[in-house]
């Protein structure tokens, strides 16, 4: 399955997404509610998993938001807020399923499968992410820009992708170590510096520069839809 997961703690995020990877599903991270909303609004996923909690907009809020507008698409709540109350509002908002923190994984893995079983998983379709003239299309694991095809090593995609759903806004070097690298990255080192730079020759050399830094901050891809 094709699945989105917002969740603002980086730890559990990281957790979850590594498991389900392991588990055969395509995971997309990320970590507040309005990137989670755009997202959802704009691609089509076979699953959500939203933590209740997120910030900009809470998962309830983005439940409610997308149901309005896509109904068949499953939602997992998962959330430490746990009373009989906050699950009647999950519920109400629209979520299929609810689970609290703390949470056995396998049960979480039998949550997707029972929602998969149901048949409510919308047909896949393209998941592409745009800026300008680059394309990167998930399914294919292909990336273009100006249709001429870029060939990219495993961590230099991971690194695009996270910068492309992250498009015009600023992400910094500990949000792309943890993203892309994992929580026992090394931040010592220049090693996000020189994939950046890799990248940079591989997409932006002889073009309009895309990957721009931003001096004390991090980094932005910055492009039109």
């Amino acid at each position: 399955m094709h699945i989105l997961l917002a969740e603002d703690d980086t730890r559990i995020a990281e957790f979850i997404k590594k498991g389900l990877q392991e588990a055969g599903h395509h995971v997309h991270v990320v970590y507040d509610g309005a990137m989670g909303l755009k997202l959802a609004m704009e691609n089509n996923f076979d699953l959500l998993i939203l933590d209740g909690i997120l910030p900009l907009i809470s998962g309830m809020d983005v439940c409610s938001n997308i149901r309005r507008f896509k109904t068949e698409i499953p939602i997992i709540i998962l959330t430490a807020l746990s009373t009989i109350e906050d699950k009647i509002k999950g519920f109400n908002c629209g979520a299929d399923d609810y689970l609290t923190k703390p949470f056995h994984f396998e049960e979480l893995l039998l949550r997707i499968k029972a929602l998969g079983r149901r048949g409510i998983a919308s047909p896949i379709g393209s998941m592409q992410y745009k800026a300008e003239d680059l394309v990167m299309d998930c399914f294919l694991k292909s990336v273009t820009r100006n249709n001429e095809e870029i060939q990219l090593t495993v961590k230099e995609y991971a690194l695009l992708e996270y910068l492309l759903v992250n498009k015009n806004r600023v992400v910094s070097r500990a949000q792309i170590a943890e993203a892309v690298w994992g929580i026992g990255f090394n931040r010592g080192t220049n090693l996000i510096d020189v994939y950046v730079n890799y990248l940079r020759a591989k997409i932006d050399k002889g073009r309009k520069p895309l990957i721009h830094t931003v001096i004390g901050m991090g980094y932005i891809l910055k492009g039109l839809e």
